[in-house]
């Protein structure tokens, strides 16, 4: 396997970031899509009345704070698809894949550029949540959410992993797909998995225990893991130059 190429890796990055910013319609997804996954926790949060009990006060509160996992597992996929197809409905795939930068170092920086964005806007909107919650709701609400230590915990280190599934997803859509509002489409589609499993924990059909967490931590790292290596497996520079596969 080819070394990796730091300054490659960080200028494929450097071009992602700076075409989104270009690109209106993908900076309006970035800032609004979490905006209003983060509207229906707070009003939740409202909603809870101080005397609900402990243990469904604790219930009620699952929901909200899982529902911000939506953010990481939905927004990389929309920006991931656009990674390969976007390129080559501007004309600008055949010149930088014609570039020294290799397969894997394409992968990674086109994979990193999503990550930064996704994980910074994730991790701003739950600062957000927690402090409304902090400033603004009932003493008894604020005091269980700050308490459910376990799950503020799963909140920030499951959002890596459930963007990984996004990325390299929407990576996989991007590559086979020729429009980019398609690859968006089945990008999106292709969140649906784990956004089940979120579900299923919320609604209560999967107790949100430290060890069901540590088994579908452990779950999701092995199937990005996987995941990656399809996607690279998918990747033939000729193809997608000539639209024809290597011999």
């Amino acid at each position: 396997m080819m070394a990796l190429d730091a300054n490659r890796v960080r200028a494929v990055v450097r071009k992602e970031l700076r075409d989104f910013r270009r690109k209106r319609s993908i900076v309006v997804t970035m800032c609004i899509l979490p905006l209003l996954f983060l509207v229906e926790p707070v009003i939740t949060i409202f909603l809870v009345t101080p005397t609900t009990s402990g243990a469904a006060l604790q219930k009620s509160l699952i929901l909200p704070i899982l529902y911000l996992l939506l953010i990481p597992t939905i927004m990389p996929s929309t920006l991931a698809a656009y990674t390969v197809v976007g390129e080559r409905e501007q004309g600008t795939l055949e010149p930088l894949l014609t570039t020294p930068v290799s397969q894997q170092e394409f992968l990674l920086g086109k994979a990193t550029s999503v990550m930064i964005p996704t994980l910074a806007l994730s991790y701003i909107v739950f600062a957000l949540f927690l402090a409304v919650v902090r400033l603004v709701a009932n003493s008894a609400v604020s005091s269980a959410v700050f308490h459910d230590s376990p799950i503020i915990l799963a909140l920030f280190l499951f959002a890596p992993l459930m963007a990984g599934w996004g990325i390299f997803v929407g990576m996989a859509v991007s590559v086979r797909a020729t429009e980019v509002r398609v690859a968006q489409q089945l990008g999106i589609l292709a969140s649906f998995p784990p956004v089940s499993v979120i579900v299923l924990l919320a609604v209560g059909v999967v107790s949100p225990t430290f060890a069901v967490a540590l088994e579908f931590a452990v779950g999701l790292l092995v199937v990005d893991g996987l995941l990656l290596r399809f996607v690279s497996g998918m990747f033939d520079r000729e193809r997608l130059v000539t639209g024809a596969k290597a011999v």
